[in-house]
């Protein structure tokens, strides 16, 4: 696990949200205390001495400035890793209410999510943003890559690389502060070598 090969994908720990809002790209959602503890548990399952760059949103760069305190090691902020922009357009929106606010929308994310005609960001954009993201910051590291962003940006990059079709984006994606265990360099099929999650639960929906 420790290999400085690999590349670890994590997930931001579960954000503070007591009223169900899809928060997408907005400022002012910090992780909540379970979500600190989950990505307490989460640091001790990474190797000292990684790379960590993270999305620029603030649940993001505390789990990695959480994890980096862990790890005691530096962390850098990368734009490309942010949110699906297609998500900004529910921003703000309860989850419950997307419905009423955005006919058909919400089913048309879960049953096909490459195929949407809104939106400012296909998903087949987003997994060349992110997948971009990754392999130049492997290329760029001696040793272990930490990755940190969000569900949808990270399960796009795990399937793009390991060769899975985008069509599997809703199949076992990673809960709040899972690890994705990937190994493998630049353009050539990467393999995935573990899926790992914290003990706490994740209720919360998918973006």
């Amino acid at each position: 696990m420790t290999s400085a090969a690999h590349t670890f994908l994590v997930r931001h720990g579960e954000v503070l949200n007591p009223h169900g809002v899809v928060y997408a790209d907005l400022a002012g959602y910090p992780l909540s205390d379970r979500g600190r503890s989950q990505v307490t548990e989460a640091a001790s399952h990474l190797p000292p001495r990684s790379r960590i760059v993270t999305s620029p949103l603030q649940r993001a760069v505390e789990t990695a400035g959480i994890i980096a305190v862990g790890l005691d090691a530096t962390m850098e902020v990368d734009q490309a890793l942010t949110e699906w922009r297609f998500a900004s357009r529910w921003a703000g929106h309860r989850w419950e209410a997307l419905d009423n606010a955005f006919p058909g929308e919400l089913d048309a994310y879960l049953d096909h999510p490459d195929r949407l005609p809104f939106g400012d960001e296909s998903l087949d954009a987003l997994a060349e943003r992110v997948v971009g993201a990754i392999v130049r910051h492997r290329d760029a590291a001696d040793g272990p890559l930490v990755i940190v962003s969000h569900q949808d940006p990270i399960q796009a990059g795990r399937l793009s690389l390991t060769g899975r079709p985008l069509t599997d984006l809703h199949q076992d994606k990673p809960a709040h502060a899972s690890i994705v265990t990937l190994e493998g360099k630049g353009a050539t099929r990467w393999v995935e070598r573990d899926l790992w999650s914290p003990a706490t639960g994740d209720p919360f929906p998918p973006i």
